[in-house]
């Protein structure tokens, strides 16, 4: 039985993770639509992850509660992954930005 901070952090983490992959597969030569599609298919993968993770581990919790950690922490998930996406793209792809 798991609390509902932590699947709202397990998720924060998993946003951490798909933003970092996504960032290092991302490649400059990609053009816009790919780099939307590799970034966007990683997110709803882990998201899908997640979700799994959750219901196993909200088990113990009332029914209501259990629904709620279906989808709990979807924003910090989708904030997370596009910021550090961000970050380690432009960390490691920064000569090709600035051009």
């Amino acid at each position: 039985m798991a609390s509902p901070n932590k699947i709202y952090f397990m998720r924060i983490v998993l946003g951490i993770i798909g933003g970092v992959i996504a960032g290092i597969v991302i490649a400059p030569e990609f053009d816009q639509g790919t780099s939307v599609g590799i970034a966007f298919g990683i997110a709803v993968l882990l998201f899908a992850v997640s979700i799994g993770v959750s219901r196993a581990m909200s088990k113990g919790l009332p029914k209501e509660m259990q629904k709620k950690a279906g989808y709990d922490g979807i924003v910090p998930f989708i904030f997370m992954n596009i910021v550090f996406m961000v970050i380690v793209y432009t960390a490691l792809h920064q000569d090709a930005i600035l051009k």
